[in-house]
């Protein structure tokens, strides 16, 4: 090479500083859109990604939801009760309150498929030789099965409990005395005891018994005015007793399309109480508290 052409190499080598400043950024700047591209492919391949998986956890989710099983409760046995009035025949009406109208007195209801009552007073009055007065009270309480609160027999079940605690509690009461008793409905209890009042010492007689999903609660009562003997609380058991039995079979038959049913229609219960309704009742605590 010759010398002259070392000299211009050379030259060329040491050339303007800023034309060298130059090229750099310009080859600075064409690299800055390859980095943005390969971002932003970067960034769109994640976020298909991140779609697909928020999209397969939904579809599970939804999935999972449907799959879940209502909840449900078993319906409960007897659909509708018996008029109040009509649960006892007129014998068993002239047994316990011979004087009363037989018609009895209806009590309120806001719903006659769920609660009724009835009640009849009766005062055999003896003129100076005093007077024999009775008292009978017959209510019903249906319970439908909730999915909430539970199914019908067991939410009767607590009920039947609170009636005969609210009985062997009631105000005033002496010589209160609690005995189960069988064959009627699935469970059974008297609660008994002594009441005085200034008309005279009253015989109270408490019986609460469930049948299904329906309780039954007879409320009977006794005394011997201005004078008259007191009457015999084990005749009255025995009179309450009886009609207790034939109040449960008023229910029974409401529900298998030969009662008289206040829902006004066939019921659609059990055709029959059901085996353990001549099960003896253990005695539970108490019975309503009447006046």
């Amino acid at each position: 090479m010759s010398e002259g052409t070392m000299q211009r190499a050379a030259q060329s080598d040491q050339r303007d500083p800023r034309t060298k400043r130059t090229y750099r950024v310009l080859l600075g700047a064409a690299a800055v859109p390859l980095m943005l591209v390969a971002t932003a492919c970067s960034s769109d391949s994640g976020s298909s990604s991140d779609d697909s998986a928020a999209g397969a956890g939904q579809s599970s989710s939804e999935n999972s939801t449907s799959a879940s099983p209502s909840p449900t409760v078993q319906a409960a046995a007897y659909k509708s009760l018996p008029d109040a009035c009509d649960t006892l025949s007129k014998d068993t009406l002239g047994d316990l309150v011979p004087k009363a109208s037989k018609s009895g007195k209806q009590g309120k209801s806001d719903d006659v498929a769920t609660r009724g009552s009835c009640s009849w007073s009766s005062l055999d009055n003896n003129g100076v030789k005093g007077s024999q007065f009775r008292w009978l009270n017959v209510s019903l309480l249906r319970f439908d099965s909730d999915v909430t609160r539970g199914e019908g027999d067991k939410l009767a079940q607590e009920y039947y409990d609170k009636q005969v605690q609210d009985a062997q509690s009631a105000e005033g009461a002496k010589n209160t005395k609690t005995e189960p008793v069988s064959g009627t409905g699935d469970q059974a209890t008297l609660v008994r005891y002594d009441l005085k009042k200034k008309e005279g010492s009253f015989k109270q007689q408490t019986l609460v018994t469930r049948v299904e999903n329906v309780v039954v609660t007879l409320d009977y009562n006794g005394a011997g005015l201005a004078g008259e003997k007191t009457p015999s609380a084990d005749t009255l058991a025995k009179l309450v007793k009886s009609a207790a039995k034939e109040a449960v079979a008023s229910v029974t038959k409401a529900n298998t399309g030969g009662g008289n049913s206040s829902s006004g229609g066939s019921g659609g219960g059990k055709t029959s109480p059901s085996p353990s309704a001549s099960k003896s009742a253990s005695p539970s605590k108490s019975a309503t508290k009447k006046s």
